[in-house]
């Protein structure tokens, strides 16, 4: 059985996205996800971590979940060829965590 190559990748949701951001990762997200080499591709906005830094203003995680979202698309980053999501909107994520 040949292995599957698949990529798991995300960001927290502290702000816009700047320079660095490009030139550290997402520049790269991009050239992966159009080399077709990954038979999966997830990039996730780690939402509910970044509420540990923000647990007394939870609506701008809100608002920086948006702005990184959008961010991502305006840098390349394809919904046909990778998968976008939210930590928060998958509950299995958070109830592995409670798994002992």
């Amino acid at each position: 059985m040949a292995s599957e190559k698949i990529i798991l990748t995300g960001d927290r949701p502290t702000g816009c996205l700047h320079i660095g951001h490009y030139v550290g990762s997402l520049r790269r997200r991009v050239e992966l996800q159009n080399e077709g080499d990954y038979k999966k591709m997830f990039v996730f906005i780690a939402d509910a971590q970044a509420l540990t830094d923000n647990v007394d203003n939870p609506e701008k995680v809100r608002q920086n979940v948006i702005e990184v979202a959008l961010d991502y698309l305006s840098c390349g980053l394809d919904p046909e060829k990778v998968t976008l999501f939210i930590q928060s909107q998958i509950p299995e994520l958070c109830e592995l965590a409670f798994i002992s």
